[in-house]
């Protein structure tokens, strides 16, 4: 199954490693988060219903599914899954506030 990232999917793992490289000073876990990112995606797709459905009113977001990074359980990976493809919304830190982001994003 094909995936596709949403630009605010990306900047997103981009901003959390290098949250981890530059302002933790912890340049191993910023790799080994962004292994744990690509490692959960190949799972996402051999797998895409295994994650929850996001609870919202929202009709747009009816369909969102979540699943932690494997190894940052408080990251969780927000997509759309599709007959042909999985379309990654958001890689958020469930400390953010996540329905925010993705009422803003508009996911449907």
């Amino acid at each position: 199954m094909k995936v596709l990232y949403r630009q605010t999917a990306s900047d997103d793992a981009v901003r959390q490693f290098r949250y981890y490289l530059l302002t933790m000073n912890l340049p191993e876990v910023a790799v080994r988060f962004r292994e744990a990112v690509r490692r959960t995606v190949r799972s996402l797709r051999q797998h895409p219903i295994v994650g929850p459905r996001y609870s919202s009113s929202n009709p747009q977001l009816q369909n969102l599914r979540s699943w932690p990074v494997a190894g940052f359980e408080a990251i969780r990976i927000y997509y759309l899954l599709h007959e042909d493809h999985i379309d990654i919304i958001r890689i958020l830190h469930g400390k953010r506030d996540v329905k925010r982001f993705l009422e803003r994003e508009g996911a449907g």
